[in-house]
């Protein structure tokens, strides 16, 4: 057999499963594979194909020569098509349920049925307690392969005790590692500015099953023993994680270590690093946990890594970790378990003899587990199954402590705001996120729509020009030459409800047209907004809502950084001003800091406007109202938890009654956001920061019910929080104010980098 073995030839070997620059394990695990054979044998033509979950596809290289999506059962057959007639000597499959579609993946069934060259697999996860439809699917994969891989002795159990797959088909060879050299930890911790500092390190994608909550919980402990204990966690979350639940698990995280006082001594590197770099992360660890909370893993290439690379390594008992952390190659501590896992961090660190010794028997144990040596495994699985089957011819993948750097803002998703838009503005209302024609268009959202894209200008996004066109040409539109106003409600027909729109359209359209001319270098936009500024300034002084006056406070503030010496605008603002002072003395009292005697929407812009007011015109007073007013709403804000419940719409809060929980909308949220940032600029002091971040948490998941108000999805936002549910419908008014949050969290970010780099 030997000599059939080593004759045989193969010239052509095609890799399916997840490709780099994909961010996950198999994508890792199948270039580093593929490549590694590719070095080894030169006479060997190595090629991929990947599975796609997105549409657009990867930036994938050169050896990926056909791709298959993830959903799509005919690119399957296509790429079978494409293997049997491109001359291919044998395929390497990497299976795992969740990367292939269909019912627990069976789509790649459909593949694996019409090649006719020997097929070898490895199987990344095997089940103990499978469904019905994963052991179906696993045992088709079995049955259908010459042969199988497994990285363990467990797995290599499994496959023969639960799916009868005979011990003569099954090769077991470990997960591959980089070939590292064996250093001292302290070498590479300058590189991360935490020289003199003792790391625990844990690393991979990041998802609610990795168990870092338990060593966040442990830290306590630790540093109250090894103050100079910090704790990195290396990696993005998980693509997927991302898609349907956002950040809401790293924030949660970062939450706890806030809330054990340990933010100081945690370090998140939000990125899916390159090799280069994980393995100078590796080298700065003293000690390695994978705290994972689920024992059914047969394997982990995170805890292959830092074996291999002969880290001291604490691990709670999931499968792969017992087996290779054996003889005294690494500690096991149970589940869950915060307190044994600081004793054991302790133990380690207080036992320098017995870690290096640990790391030694880690590292020499590894030996067997470089790619070198992993890929001459693979060679000879591959050769051997051709030779078993030359007969046969089958019918058919700057770090800062949380404390300097808290957390990281979503990426700015644009997809609903545009699918809301159309040849006229911003629709109104959606059913789920398609939206409602029947309610048409408003004068008060295509003004929110018109501030978001002018923030998107100031982002430097290109679709903030075409937007705000858009937006701008919509107001025109509403502009009312008779009654110098601006009109509010229009049908999907095109035609006007009424003559005169409320007073917050008036205020929203003032505040959006201020920006504009404060931030736009467009000669055509100014001009326009000019104009409409100009026509409606005088209306807002004979309405009646304190919160329209607010907007057009809002608006007038940011014209006059632009054009201080309009005195018109300025006696407009001085009026409206001394309109919400006479309101704050009037109702204020010890226990009710409020401009009326109810909270209802939208009630951070009435300090918002008075401090920005009391700035610029200036005014101490309204400055000093302005802060005590948004002091005393921040505290009414915050929950005995910690975190933000705006004043709810189902009865608002009357003073001297009890307030309204639900239901909570987005917009208060957004004016909290808003104000916050305004107070951080204007006095400095960072407990407006935190504030402002407080009420933003509310839209990624930190409420009353834990769950997300923004949909990473689409981009856009859910039209609140009901007592017992999410409103699942995607307006404008709930989008544009998670927008518009996002958009001025990372301005001001921005300007706060700037200011930090010119010290």
């Amino acid at each position: 057999m030997k000599n059939s073995i080593s004759k045989s030839t193969l010239n052509r070997i095609a890799f399916i499963g997840n490709y780099l620059p994909r961010q996950c394990g198999i994508a890792t695990f199948t270039t580093d594979l593929c490549e590694s054979i590719a070095k080894q044998y030169s006479e060997t033509t190595c090629i991929a194909l990947p599975v796609n979950d997105a549409i657009t596809g990867y930036a994938y290289p050169t050896r990926v020569r056909f791709e298959l999506t993830e959903k799509d059962i005919d690119s399957y057959l296509r790429a079978s098509d494409f293997l049997n007639i491109n001359n291919v000597d044998l395929v390497c499959l990497q299976f795992e349920y969740g990367i292939f579609g269909g019912k627990a993946g069976s789509h790649i069934l459909a593949l694996l049925r019409e090649l006719r060259m020997p097929i070898v697999t490895t199987l990344h996860t095997i089940l103990k307690n499978p469904s019905q439809d994963q052991r179906r699917v696993l045992e088709e994969v079995a049955a259908l392969s010459d042969r199988l891989v497994v990285m363990s002795e467990r797995g290599s159990e499994f496959l023969q005790d639960i799916y009868d797959v005979p011990k003569e088909k099954i090769d077991l060879i470990p997960h591959g590692i980089p070939d590292v050299s064996f250093v001292d930890p302290s070498f590479n911790k300058d590189l991360f500015g935490v020289e003199g500092k003792i790391v625990l390190l844990s690393f991979g994608l990041l998802s609610s099953n990795k168990g870092i909550e338990n060593v966040i919980s442990a830290l306590p402990d630790i540093i109250t023993r090894y103050p100079d204990v910090v704790y990195i966690v290396v990696g993005a979350t998980h693509p997927h994680v991302i898609q349907h639940e956002g950040e809401t698990y790293r924030l949660s995280l970062q939450w706890l270590a806030q809330q054990k006082g340990v933010e100081s001594n945690v370090i998140f590197y939000n990125r899916f690093v390159s090799l280069e770099e994980l393995t100078e992360f590796i080298s700065a660890a003293d000690i390695y946990i994978t705290p994972y909370l689920n024992e059914a893993q047969i394997t982990s290439g995170t805890l292959a890594y830092t074996l291999g690379a002969g880290k001291a390594v604490i691990s709670t008992p999931y499968w792969y970790a017992q087996e290779v952390l054996s003889d005294g190659r690494g500690v096991l501590v149970p589940f869950r378990d915060p307190v044994a896992l600081a004793e054991q961090v302790i133990n380690l660190l207080e036992n320098e003899a017995e870690r290096h010794a640990m790391r030694k028997r880690a590292y020499n144990f590894g030996r067997a587990m470089i790619w070198s040596e992993v890929a001459q495994r693979y060679m000879e699985s591959f050769k051997r199954a051709r030779a078993e089957r030359r007969h046969y011819i089958p019918p058919n993948l700057s770090v800062k402590a949380l404390d300097k750097h808290p957390w990281e803002l979503p990426p700015i998703i644009l997809n609903h705001l545009k699918n809301m838009t159309d040849d006229t503005g911003m629709l109104q209302h959606a059913l789920f996120t398609v939206p409602n024609y029947s309610h048409g268009y408003t004068t008060d959202d295509n003004a929110r729509a018109l501030l978001v894209s002018i923030l998107l200008g100031e982002m430097g996004k290109s679709e903030s020009l075409g937007l705000t066109s858009r937006y701008l040409a919509f107001l025109g539109f509403a502009f009312n030459d008779k009654t110098k106003s601006f009109r509010n409600f229009m049908d999907y027909q095109r035609n006007w409800l009424e003559d005169t729109g409320s007073d917050d359209s008036q205020g929203r359209a003032l505040l959006a047209l201020g920006t504009l001319l404060s931030h736009s270098h467009t000669p055509a936009f100014n001009s326009m907004a000019g104009w409409l500024f100009e026509q409606t300034l005088p209306i807002i002084l004979q309405t009646s809502s304190p919160r329209a006056w607010a907007f057009a406070l809002i608006g007038i503030y940011e014209y006059l950084q632009k054009f201080a010496g309009d005195r018109r605008a300025s006696n407009v603002q001085n009026e409206l001003a001394g309109r919400l002072m006479t309101l704050y003395q009037n109702n204020r009292s010890e226990d009710w800091r409020w401009y009326e005697k109810e909270l209802s929407y939208c009630n951070a812009a009435l300090p918002h406007a008075l401090l920005i007011c009391g700035k610029s015109i200036p005014n101490n007073e309204m400055t000093e109202a302005g802060l005590e007013s948004l002091n005393w709403l921040a505290d009414l804000h915050r929950s005995n938890e910690g975190h933000f419940v705006p004043i709810g719409s189902n009865g608002f809060y009357q003073k001297g009654k009890e307030r309204a929980r639900f239901d909570q909308q987005p917009i208060e949220a957004q004016a909290k956001v808003s104000a916050c940032l305004e107070a951080f600029k204007i006095t400095g002091d960072k407990f407006w920061n935190k504030e402002a971040r407080r009420a933003f948490e509310w839209f990624l998941g930190r409420n009353d019910l834990n769950l997300p108000i923004y949909d990473p999805t689409t981009g856009g936002c859910r039209d609140g929080l009901h007592s017992d549910r999410l409103n699942e419908n995607q307006g404008a008014e709930s989008t544009l104010a998670f927008l518009q949050s996002l958009l001025e969290l990372r301005l001001t970010e921005q300007i706060h980098l700037s200011m930090e780099l010119l010290k």
